[in-house]
């Protein structure tokens, strides 16, 4: 492999494009379905792409919003963003028409890119909103996307960027209030892609199985540049398949997943230690894992999962350490701060707080974002005076560095005066027998302002009794930290990425006691 060159700006594009690999005519992208693309393909791709949108003479910077299905073509549509030096938009697939009509008139997407089932209405918000253009592009490689680019030359030079010019704006899921669009900079990205590249141990000869969504930051940016910045071939699928991804295993190094990929994968029979044996690294984030799933991992493929911890402001801010010398990798925890990433826990009052005690987390960094887009108010609100980002979650670091996630900061549960931390009373519900999985959420109450409501699933085959697990809680834990209420339920509301959605429980039981 050819050592990276310096690339001429700070373009994020022209970074990843020196680190292919000399060999062009390799393979880069070999998908599920049998389909292979090379360097070249990519190269040339990405420069018909950024063709197309150089002749559609859009302002410097314009937003180009995606609102596709998981394809190789939607990774060089990306990729071709960056190159003409325009600023990548992802929107999840599942959003429905009044999100869309929130996002369009918010970004204001010079270029919006939509499935061709979908044409119909997202063409009418768009153009109703200003958008001049709007194409399609299928999974399928279909679409007018590619049919307009396939007019265009396949040679670009790829347009000068500063490190402090937008790549990427990020929509925030949006469950306390509208969402907002984190803006994410050239340097931002390349930052956390070379950071990431050294402490996870990228080499050459790596193979990525990529099998997350590319509309998140896990999925576009960690996996994807991880891969791209080291010049790696991936194993693309359009969509996880358990059996699938294990089958090809034995072709690959890396995997990054979700916790909830990984309870899958525990599922079947054809996971062992002979067909995990060629991956050098399992990596999980955007969701808690539990502790659990953590052990049932090491013991059925003996490998531990490396657990990490980002947001879509920051990419990646902590890890567990892949190499031994460094440290173990601890299950519960998300390892200890990225080099050149800074990692404080502040009470209340804005002190910083000792080893051990449980805080608002607060981060500094070359990965911060530039802040919210059309928010400047909500900006300064969340950045401290000297320059911190405020996470939202509450943690806690402990004497040897680890950070350890108790949850985030509007789930804090204050009953009675009393801070009640969601993830502690999880932790022990989730060791109660037959319990698979809880989630705790706070509701109003008349007499102590807020009090607990918990949520189980309960593992297969097992009956579980609320009011059981509740009398047993009581010889665990303080009084105030104990449910009122405990509901058995067949699965726990997620969303794309495995994340518990907790403002849905607690919508749900709002008035349970009132």
């Amino acid at each position: 492999m050819m050592s990276p060159a310096m690339p001429t700006s700070s373009n994020l594009f022209s970074a990843l494009r020196a680190a292919f690999p000399a060999d062009l005519g390799s393979v880069a992208i070999e998908t599920d379905e049998g389909l292979h693309y090379s360097w070249r393909d990519l190269d040339r791709a990405t420069a018909m792409l950024a063709n197309l949108l150089n002749a559609l003479d859009l302002p410097a910077g314009s937003r180009i919003a995606a609102q596709i299905d998981k394809s190789v073509e939607a990774v060089m549509l990306y990729l071709a963003t960056l190159r003409a030096g325009h600023v990548f938009l992802p929107l999840n697939t599942a959003y429905q028409s009044a999100e869309i009509e929130y996002f369009i008139g918010n970004a204001e997407p010079a270029v919006v890119v939509c499935t061709p089932g979908n044409f119909s209405w997202v063409s009418k918000i768009a153009f109703k909103a200003g958008t001049r253009n709007v194409f399609t592009l299928g999974d399928d490689r279909t679409g007018t996307l590619l049919d307009r680019a396939a007019h265009h030359g396949d040679v670009h030079e790829p347009v000068p960027r500063a490190a402090d010019d937008l790549a990427a704006v990020i929509y925030t899921s949006g469950t306390t209030g509208r969402s907002k669009g984190a803006m994410l900079t050239q340097g931002n990205l390349l930052s956390n892609a070379r950071v990431l590249q050294d402490s996870w141990g990228w080499q050459p000869g790596d193979v990525l199985i990529h099998a997350l969504p590319i509309f998140h930051v896990h999925g576009l940016f960690v996996a994807l540049h991880g891969a791209l910045i080291n010049g790696s071939r991936m194993i693309w699928f359009n969509r996880f398949d358990p059996k699938r991804v294990i089958a090809r295993m034995p072709q690959a190094t890396v995997f990054m997943g979700v916790p909830t990929l990984y309870v899958r994968m525990l599922a079947e029979p054809s996971l062992t230690k002979a067909a995990a044996g060629a991956i050098r690294l399992f990596i999980s984030g955007s969701a808690p894992l539990l502790i659990e799933t953590f052990n049932a991992w090491r013991e059925r493929t003996g490998h531990t999962i490396l657990e990490r911890y980002g947001m879509s402001e920051t990419i990646m801010l902590t890890s567990n350490p892949y190499r031994a010398q460094a440290g173990e990798r601890r299950g519960g925890t998300v390892g200890f701060a990225l080099p050149g990433v800074g990692v404080r826990v502040r009470g209340d009052g804005g002190q910083d707080l000792p080893a051990g005690e449980i805080g608002g987390i607060e981060v500094c960094g070359p990965n911060v974002f530039k802040g919210y887009w059309r928010m400047p108010e909500k900006t300064a609100e969340e950045f401290t005076a000297d320059g911190w980002f405020k996470t939202g979650d509450v943690g806690m670091i402990d004497a040897q560095g680890y950070v350890t996630i108790v949850g985030r900061s509007k789930d804090l549960i204050i009953s009675g005066g009393y801070n009640v931390y969601p993830a502690e009373v999880e932790g022990y519900l989730n060791e109660l027998p037959g319990v698979a999985e809880s989630a705790l959420v706070g509701v109003p109450h008349p007499d102590f302002g807020e009090v607990g409501v918990a949520v189980v699933v309960p593992r297969a085959g097992a009956a579980v009794d609320g009011d059981a697990l509740i009398a047993t809680l009581k010889t665990q834990l303080a009084n105030f930290k104990i449910p009122k209420r405990c509901f058995v339920v067949d699965d726990l509301p997620r969303n794309t990425m495995g994340k518990v959605q907790k403002n849905l429980l607690r919508e749900q039981h709002k008035t349970l006691f009132s």
